[in-house]
Formats: structure tokens, C-alpha cells, sequence
């Protein structure tokens, strides 16, 4: 009732210094993301819908993070890496429902941009706080009924042996280990893929480029600052559907090779821990906004 992770090696020198890496990639992504949490919560010039979504975002990111990390932590220095099959299967609806909802997420994140950008007249009309809501509300629902529910009408069957060359339960990796035949999971993997990445993916583009030939209408006094609120996302962008799209839409010979594990650690720990970096070195509200709570935070320990 187990499946034995095979992580990256086996050598324990190896090991004890990837832990250590990834424990300091953990600590810098759980400090950064609460930190960009706190600082939109605690700021009132920051409660705008823009930063709304991108405390949504962080929670997202360090979320995922803790689905992964810790586990891949504690295997590291683990003789027999192993872990259930109902864990497992928690581990990939979790790792599905968040990798989703942060998809269509940042493609929300674009709409706003462009609203804000290419349409500032009918931007407050379409962007209030109870479209907000409702829009986070809706995100997080059709990330469940896109992305795990067709995985729960469709469980997969595991076989003997059962060592899984991942470091998570990742679902391209589960598939191999399926004991059916796995045409119709291939196609829903397939949908998932075209639903979380391809088409969001494409939505993104169109408003980028909207935004891009809006921006080179503005003077450019306001020009250099519509490109800063707008680069951070893009990177974003880049970090996430990049390598998820080359994991996903990549050539099937991939899929029976090590790279897969790799370029999972880009997409599933490297990009929650860059995000928080990314906004907050590109972005001088949140910086500004910072400085103005630890000052607040100085002056309450003086008295």
C-alpha cells in the first residue's frame, strides 16, 4: 500500500546537500510569500484589486510549496523514501487543484492588468471588490471541476513494482506505473493540459499585446511605469507555463527520462519561492508598503 520515491540519488553526501538546498528554498518561499501576505493585508494602500489577486497568488505558491517540500525534505534523509497511496493520491489532487487554480489565476491577473491599462475608464465599474470576490470564488471552483474531479471519476489503478522516479506524485509519473491501459488518462491529461496551460497561455499573449500597444500610445512619463506593473507578471508568466508547457506538451520520449523530475522542481519549488522576490524587487508600492510596516513595527517594540 506504498510507493517508494526515488528522488535524485541515492549517495547520502548527495543527499544531505540537496537538503540543505531545498530547506533553504523552503525558508526563503514560506518567508516571502507570509511576507507579501502580510504587507497587502496590513496595507491600506495596497487594497486594490491588483494586489488582492497577488496575495491570492502567494497563498497559492506557498501552499503548493508545502504540498511538495517538506515531504521531499523529510525522503532526503530517509534510508526507504516511501509514502502511501492515500497520502499519494492527496499529494496529486492538492498538486492539481493549486497548479490549476494559479493558471487561471495569473490569466485573471492579465485581464486586470489589462482593464487597468487599456480601459481606466471602465476599470473601477468592472473591477469592484465584489467582482473580485466573486471572481476568486469562481477560479477556485473551476479549478476543482477542471482539474480534480475528472482525476477522481478516474482513479488510477498502481501496480507492482512500485518505485516511482519522482520526487512527488506527480501525474505523468503516476501513469507509468498504472495497471490498465491508460489511452482515455492520457487524453484527460491531455484536456487538463490544454485547459490550465494552452488556453490560458494564449489568453495571456492577446492581452499582453494589447497592453503592449496601448503602452506605446502613453507619454513617456507614464509609459516607464505602466511597463514596471506589467513586467513582474510577465516573468511570472514566463517562469510558470514555460516549463509547465515543455513538461506537458513535450515530445513522449521525455516522459520515460529524468528530465521530467528536474523541470518538475522548476515549476513545483523554484518558481513559488522567485515569485515573491520577483513582485517585490519590481514592484515599488509593495517595497514602499514594506518599509512602512516594519516602521510600524520598530515603533510598537519601543513601546
Amino acid at each position: 500500500m506504498e510507493v517508494i520515491l526515488m528522488g535524485f540519488s541515492r549517495d547520502i553526501k548527495t543527499n544531505i546537500a540537496l537538503f540543505l538546498i531545498f530547506l533553504l528554498v523552503y525558508v526563503i518561499t514560506c518567508v516571502g510569500n507570509c511576507i507579501i501576505i502580510c504587507v497587502i493585508i496590513f496595507s491600506s494602500q495596497l487594497h486594490v484589486p491588483m494586489y488582492f489577486f497577488l496575495c491570492i497568488l502567494s497563498f497559492l505558491d506557498l501552499s503548493y510549496s508545502t504540498t511538495v517540500t517538506p515531504k521531499l525534505l523529510s525522503d532526503l534523509l530517509s534510508t526507504v523514501p516511501e509514502i502511501s497511496i492515500g497520502a499519494c493520491a492527496i499529494q496529486l489532487y492538492l498538486i492539481l487543484l493549486l497548479g490549476g487554480t494559479e493558471c487561471l489565476l495569473l490569466t485573471l491577473m492579465a485581464y486586470d492588468r489589462y482593464l487597468a491599462i487599456c480601459r481606466p475608464l471602465h476599470y473601477p465599474v468592472l473591477m469592484k471588490w465584489r467582482t473580485c470576490y466573486w471572481l476568486a470564488v469562481i477560479m477556485g471552483l473551476l479549478g476543482f471541476i477542471m482539474f480534480v474531479l475528472p482525476s477522481l471519476l478516474m482513479p488510477l489503478p498502481i501496480c507492482y513494482p512500485n518505485q516511482l522516479n519522482h520526487f512527488m506524485c506527480e501525474v505523468l509519473a503516476l501513469l507509468k506505473l498504472a495497471c490498465v491501459k491508460t489511452y482515455l488518462r492520457e487524453l484527460l491529461i491531455f484536456y487538463m493540459s490544454f485547459m490550465s496551460l494552452l488556453i490560458p497561455f494564449i489568453f495571456i499573449l492577446i492581452s499582453y499585446t494589447c497592453i503592449l500597444a496601448s503602452v506605446l500610445k502613453i507619454r513617456t512619463t507614464g509609459r516607464s511605469k505602466a511597463f514596471s506593473t506589467c513586467t513582474s507578471h510577465i516573468a511570472v508568466v514566463g517562469l510558470f507555463f514555460g516549463t509547465g508547457m515543455t513538461m506537458y506538451f513535450g515530445p513522449p520520449s521525455m516522459y520515460s527520462s529524468n528530465r521530467e523530475k528536474y523541470i518538475s522542481v522548476f515549476y513545483g519549488i523554484l518558481t513559488p519561492m522567485l515569485n515573491p522576490i520577483i513582485y517585490s524587487l519590481n514592484n515599488r508600492d509593495v517595497k514602499v508598503s514594506l518599509k512602512k510596516v516594519l516602521s510600524k513595527i520598530k515603533q510598537y517594540e519601543m513601546i
